[in-house]
């Protein structure tokens, strides 16, 4: 589209809106005018095929944002310069850029240092405009981002670790996954996306966390259930539990611990730079399947000498509550 048509043609008015119309209301002015100015339903009517022309021309603009608002900065700088008597409708036929800035750059005017347009019209024009031409720059995008989806065990969201992903065409990119990431969160590998003028996307990977048969992650805490005997469990002890990096932490069971009870252990969970959960140590007291006979004696001696002790007591008063 020429560029004196952005200054000399109204196509808001054309379109019969408001400046500040809607894009909802661009569009449906626009298809009330075209099914009224239709060629089909107007044939041989010269005016109505002009119409319907003008009509397009204008939604053409319009209906791109862009384009739109680029229309309205022309409007804006160079509406007196094109009004009639002034080089626009009636004026000289030579309009277009030079004429919108012939008081700028000709005619007199000093030209900015080593050509060119002043920075505050090279942004609006996408770099400016040379060599004769007339036309719009848009402004280089970016490339879009791409996707991908990865597996990792573990151990691997705790500590943190590298995966490879190898592309269609066979090259292989490197993504270090960092140290306590949870399951489904994304990592952005910056410029490994599809190319674009303004340079390449990013390359977004969604990471699925393997489940562990002994650890459990709760935030940034790390739970475990621990199997004691109940000796352990009665008299009190210290216990052995194992941790993600292979070693083991010493904890100490309470005596009187009931199955079930969970102890902590500070600073044994997930780190992050946000800060570190602890290890969690669910007590689950064993009891033995086959016992020897000495072993079922003492048991026996046992239960007579707590036969006074009975947990379920409170258990009616409070199933009346």
């Amino acid at each position: 589209m020429a560029s004196q048509d952005w200054v000399e043609k109204d196509f808001y008015a054309i379109l019969g809106v408001a400046k500040d119309a809607s894009d909802a209301d661009i569009k449906k002015a626009y298809r009330k005018l075209a099914r009224q100015y239709h060629p089909d339903t107007n044939a041989g009517d010269a005016a109505a095929e002009k119409k319907f022309k003008d009509i397009s021309e204008a939604y053409s603009v319009l209906s791109v944002p862009e384009d739109r608002q680029q229309y309205d900065a022309i409007r804006a700088m160079g509406g007196a310069r094109f009004a009639p008597g002034a080089g626009g409708r009636g004026g000289p036929a030579n309009g277009g850029f030079e004429d919108l800035f012939g008081g700028l750059f000709g005619g007199g005017a000093r030209q900015p240092a080593g050509g060119g347009i002043p920075p505050e019209f090279a942004d609006l024009f996408g770099g400016g405009f040379g060599g004769g031409q007339t036309g719009f720059q848009r402004t280089p995008q970016k490339g879009s981002d791409r996707t991908a989806t990865t597996s990792i065990s573990f151990k691997g969201s705790i500590q943190g670790t590298t995966v490879s992903l190898r592309e269609n065409n066979g090259n292989v990119i490197d993504v270090k996954i960092p140290a306590g990431i949870k399951d489904g969160q994304k990592v952005r590998q910056r410029g490994k996306g599809n190319p674009g003028a303004a340079g390449n996307g990013d390359l977004i990977i969604t990471v699925n966390v393997k489940p562990h048969d002994f650890f459990i992650r709760d935030g940034d805490n790390i739970r475990v259930h621990v199997p004691v005997t109940f000796p352990e469990a009665a008299l009190g002890g210290e216990i052995e539990v194992p941790t993600l990096d292979g070693s083991h932490v010493k904890l100490r069971v309470p005596a009187g611990t009931n199955s079930g009870r969970t102890l902590r252990v500070k600073g044994r969970g997930v780190h992050t730079s946000k800060g570190e959960g602890d290890l969690l140590v669910t007590v689950d007291v064993v009891v033995p399947q086959n016992l020897p006979k000495d072993a079922e004696e003492a048991v026996k001696a046992f239960a007579e000498a707590t036969a006074d002790a009975n947990p379920r007591q409170d258990l009616a008063a409070k199933a009346r509550l």
